[in-house]
């Protein structure tokens, strides 16, 4: 079912399947393979948590999306099937397409995998597991530096909720990872997104369970980091994720209130600091639109896939010339 555009810079809003063989999806990932078109994923099944939860991949191929198809899933080698988590597409300069997920019986426990595809997600090779104590990007995509370093955002939970990010200098090879750059406890976050700065300055931004998004900073390209500080934008502790336009704004897609996880918007930023809503894609009370992803392609549109009320995964194409420039305002707590 397509819906027609509502808002002004929204180019089509669509669900990326009608039917599937799992009654329940979450955390949807989206990517632009070399070759063009997308490449769509997210975990499905029973429920979270559940173990028949796989990852599942869908590619937008002539402006269709083609039958959602499972790409991993939890089996162990001793027969027993641990549910999947968070898949993370992301697209090198050079190289396959990367698929990332988490396997495990829950976000304190899960490990890090990987698989890769040279043929735009057609087909996959086997699944390894990245080395002990790295995770992959936790949720939202990392980001290829200018020297060519892959530099994931990620979090864990086994010790509270703390950010850290990894980094690989050989298209994901081999890994290296920073400390946790906030103790746990004074802001408790998680699932990180990346935004380009200036220079070699870099802004995360993500999740908290402090009812406000986090934002820290780093003028070394991500090797170093200063203090997390909580922005005034409200968080429900509920995913978010970010970009930053080829034109230097910054995009943000967020649930703006401190319960719930309605509405989900668009907040547009001319520095990564000061935010206005630009676009409100779901507003329904008491229903859950989360866990957005946000890219922006090769032709300038922006492209959000999220999760629509835990039962499908929504595509929504943005002509970002459409939104304003950003402002000092921010949204207001509800």
């Amino acid at each position: 079912m397509a819906l027609p555009p509502a808002q002004p810079g929204i180019l089509k809003s669509e669900f990326i399947y009608e039917r599937a063989p799992f009654p329940s999806c979450h955390a949807s990932t989206i990517a632009e393979p070399t070759g063009g078109g997308l490449v769509a994923a997210w975990f499905g099944g029973t429920a979270e948590k559940h173990p028949d939860v796989g990852i599942w991949v869908s590619r937008n191929e002539d402006g269709k999306w083609t039958v959602p198809a499972e790409a991993a899933n939890g089996m162990q080698t001793d027969g027993t099937r641990l549910p999947c988590w968070n898949p993370v597409l992301f697209q090198p300069k050079k190289g396959p397409l990367l698929l990332f997920y988490k396997v495990g019986p829950s976000p304190s426990q899960w490990w890090g995998m990987l698989r890769t595809s040279n043929d735009a997600g057609r087909t996959w090779s086997e699944a390894r597991r990245l080395p002990e104590g790295i995770l992959g990007p936790i949720k939202n995509k990392p980001v290829q530096l200018a020297n060519g370093d892959i530099l994931c955002p990620t979090s864990s939970e086994h010790a509270g909720w703390r950010v850290h990010f990894e980094r690989s200098t050989d298209n994901g090879a081999t890994w290296s990872r920073t400390d946790a750059v906030n103790d746990g406890r004074s802001i408790a976050a998680i699932q990180p997104s990346i935004l380009f700065a200036g220079g070699d300055r870099l802004l995360a931004l993500g999740r908290t369970q402090q009812q406000r998004i986090f934002q820290i900073g780093s003028d070394d390209s991500g090797k170093t980091w200063g203090a997390m500080t909580l922005m005034d934008l409200p968080n429900p502790s509920a995913g978010t994720d970010a970009v930053t336009l080829r034109d230097g704004r910054h995009l943000l897609v967020f649930n703006p209130t401190v319960r719930g996880r309605s509405p989900l918007s668009v907040a547009v930023s001319p520095d990564g600091r000061t935010w206005t809503i630009a676009l409100v894609l779901e507003g329904e009370p008491d229903a859950e639109f989360s866990y957005p992803a946000i890219i922006q392609t090769r032709d300038g549109l922006v492209h959000v896939t999220y999760t629509w009320k835990r039962q499908r995964v929504r595509h929504v194409v943005i002509d970002p010339t459409h939104l304003a420039p950003g402002g000092a305002k921010s949204p207001q707590t509800r």
